[in-house]
Order: structure tokens, then sequence, then C-alpha cells
């Protein structure tokens, strides 16, 4: 799922290759990796998880990968300024739709840039395609599940101290969900931006391998970082709540701790 930025130097002109910076496009525009095309992964953030509103999620998700091209062989490859939550979303929902050849920049532009690896301005076009995919359900969760096995779950906040702890307020309740615990995604990465070792990983996520886990923070983006994390590190059992604090945070009808 990590790709590093000496590998993907040697892949720049493979037309089987589909880079996508999940940046802005401000930031896009003022330099990206030779190819690249814009994806700003913000603009689509979703917290319906009701049965209608994952369809709706999977039918617009489709269409967004149609837009960018994925096809079957292709390999696509998600960056964003660090290893970050935007690049980490972007290769967890093709891992949703089962996509097999995805992976994010290790350490993002900023090692890219500090490699002093070459760089362009100019936009790049999409070259649209007929996209489905096959939906992996075991990778992601909606607020019923959580609801419904509250008991079972292993529950990782991967939001700040402060918003899980209720002082920063983002929703219409404040808190976290009842019997999770915080690990701020912030600390996955090293001061280079780049994933620490497995061993530094292992030690803050000190959870047997068997046990089933959900990730969460405000929308499913940090949650998709630390998601990548644990597959990296072996766990076979880890959903993303794609609706995340957004959601539950907004239900008046769930359960909330402080």
């Amino acid at each position: 799922m990590l790709i590093s930025t000496i590998e993907l130097t040697s892949i720049l002109n493979n037309s089987n290759v589909i880079i996508a910076d999940t940046r802005s496009f401000k930031e896009y525009s003022e330099g990206h990796i030779p190819g690249a095309v814009n994806l700003d992964l913000f603009a689509f953030h979703w917290i319906d998880t009701t049965k209608e509103g994952i369809t709706n999620f999977n039918n617009q998700s489709q269409t967004l990968l149609s837009f960018l091209g994925v096809t079957p062989e292709k390999k696509v490859i998600f960056y964003d300024a660090v290893s970050g939550m935007l690049a980490a979303r972007g290769v967890w929902m093709l891992m949703y739709f089962s996509h097999p050849h995805v992976s994010m920049l290790d350490g993002g532009i900023t090692k890219w840039k500090k490699e002093n690896l070459p760089l362009e301005t100019k936009p790049n076009g999409f070259q649209p395609s007929t996209f489905s995919g096959k939906i992996n359900s075991d990778i992601i969760s909606g607020f019923e599940y959580i609801r419904d096995n509250l008991d079972n779950l292993k529950i990782l906040d991967a939001r700040s101290t402060s918003e899980y702890d209720g002082t920063t307020i983002r929703a219409a309740q404040s808190g976290h969900i009842p019997t999770s615990i915080n690990i701020d995604w912030n600390q996955n990465l090293t001061e280079d931006g780049t994933f620490k070792n497995d061993e530094e990983l292992f030690q803050m996520y000190n959870i047997p391998k068997d046990t089933e886990i959900v990730t969460y923070c405000q929308g499913a983006y940090r949650a998709a970082n630390t998601f990548l994390v644990l597959k990296k590190l072996g766990f076979k059992n880890v959903r993303v709540y794609l609706g995340s604090w957004g959601e539950w945070g907004n239900r008046l009808d769930l359960p909330v701790e402080k």
C-alpha cells in the first residue's frame, strides 16, 4: 500500500499508472509530480451511513473513480503533502472497491521536493473510464453496526485529544463514541511526514491481531490513515466508520461519552 519516491520515479512514464494529487487545486497548480491529475478528495466527504446513504456513497464513488480513469489493470497512486489523510482516503476507497493495484506515496510531495525530484505546474487532464469494482463491505462501517456491536468492537478515535474529550466541539454533541480509545492519527507519522516503522507503530497499536477494529475521526479521512497503518501491521479485521463524528455527533439518538 506504500510506494517510495524512488519507486515512483521509475514508473512516471508508464501509461498504466494513474498518479492522483489529492490536495487542493491551488496547491496542485503551484507544483505537482509530473503527469499527476488533481482530485481534491476533501470535496467528497460523506456523513450519511443509512442504507440509502451507503448506496448513494457507492454511486458517487464509482462516478468519481470513473472520472479518475481507473480500470482493473491500472496502478493508482495517491499522494498529498505527507503520508496524509487525503491520500489514505483515496487508497481506502479503492480497497473498498477491491482494486488490487493501489498505493500511497510515503512522505508525499514534501519528501519528493526534499529529494529535488521533478515537478511541473501545467494541469493534466483526466482520461475517464467506466469503473464499477466489487464492493468489499468488510472494511466499511455505518453507525448502526457500531451501535449494535459496541461491546464487541475495539473503536479507535483518530482525532485530536481536545475533540475526543469534548473541549473542541465540531458537531451537535461533543465527546466521543462510548468505549473508544484516542490515538491521534498524527502519531502515525515521523517528523519528515513518512510513516513510522512497524516496531514504533506496534507499540502504539498494542492490540491483539484478531481484534475487530473500527476507526473513526470527524469525516473518515484521519480514520483512513489509521486504517492503512493497521493493515500495514497485519491486522485483518479493520473497518472505517464512514460517517464518523460528523454523523454520530449530530445524531441525538446515539450515545456519547466525554
